[in-house]
């Protein structure tokens, strides 16, 4: 597992290994969801409440009657940036231990230009200048 921090190289770190474990879930014929992709990273660390947690504060597909959350399908992060920008900054807030306002956001979008450079960067934090 990366140590995460919430800094720009970890999360450069953390959306490259988000395309590898993309690719590797595809070629074992595997569903690519948060559910996998956390199983994959963490191990046995992934647990149940550590996902249906993830999930919360990313506010993605959370159903009260079922705690087993995380098993939607997950677009391709090059493809569709914003949903996997919202849980990799639960899930840093998380093992970090901070609020999901304190993860570096400007951080995590420059990184995702970095890993994928020839995708539309994200800037839906930028400020509008009147």
């Amino acid at each position: 597992m990366i140590t995460i921090t919430n800094t720009q190289e970890c999360f450069v770190q953390l959306w490259r290994k988000l395309e590898r474990t993309r690719c590797l879930l595809g070629g074992q014929c595997r569903r690519f969801c948060i559910r996998n992709v956390l199983k994959s990273w963490m191990g046995p660390e992934a647990t149940d409440n550590l996902i249906w947690d993830v999930c919360r504060e990313a506010t993605l597909s959370l159903d009260e009657n079922n705690p087993l959350c995380g098993w939607d399908e997950l677009p391709p992060p090059s493809l569709h940036p914003l949903r996997h920008r919202e849980w990799l900054r639960a899930l840093v807030a998380l093992r970090l231990g901070i609020g999901m306002r304190k993860v570096d956001l400007h951080a995590l979008d420059r990184a995702y230009t970095v890993a994928f450079p020839h995708s539309t960067p994200i800037n839906k934090s930028k400020k509008v200048k009147k």
